[in-house]
């Protein structure tokens, strides 16, 4: 099994950084077996598309708008995430929503796609998270984690 964990978000919004923070902090403190891919696609869109191309599995990562309170976590999978894009629910959807149509158009589709959000506080400029998500990043690792071991990956804490 192939699987891409995707952080997406503009590292210098505030809260919206939290995609790439999340693949940061996996980077930094677990090793992963060669299937898993951990990229932080800042805010590229459809130009991810060669990422996907080997994916079985995809776990997005990103900040999410649902007028939900500062800091939830968010966990949306397959079907779910169409539904949600349409309302524009991230800064980011029309890129991913994108990405994932043109995939499915060249056949090159993720057979599972999760994404993990959290709600923003603050998408403004500035390089800091907000308390309220930052006190959550904690959290949204561990959800990340879990579904990485609902696929059967393991990651080795260093």
């Amino acid at each position: 099994m192939s699987i891409l964990v995707l952080g997406i978000g503009n590292p210098i919004m505030s809260d919206d950084a939290v995609g790439g923070r999340i693949v940061e902090l996996l980077q930094q403190h677990y090793r992963f077996p060669p299937e898993v891919q951990l990229l932080d696609g800042d805010t590229l869109g459809t130009s991810l598309l060669h990422h996907l191309e080997w994916v079985e599995n995809l776990l997005v990562v990103d900040a999410v708008e649902t007028g939900s309170p500062p800091g939830t976590l968010i966990r949306l999978a397959n079907d779910e995430i169409p539904r949600v894009l349409a309302a524009k629910l991230s800064p980011h959807q029309m890129g991913l929503s994108d990405l994932l149509a043109v995939a499915a158009l060249q056949g090159c589709a993720p057979q599972e796609v999760v994404v993990w959000g959290i709600q923003p506080a603050s998408v403004d400029m500035g390089l800091d998270l907000s308390p309220p998500v930052a006190g959550q990043m904690e959290s949204l690792t561990a959800g990340v984690l879990e579904e990485l071991r609902r696929w059967g990956i393991v990651p080795v804490q260093n």
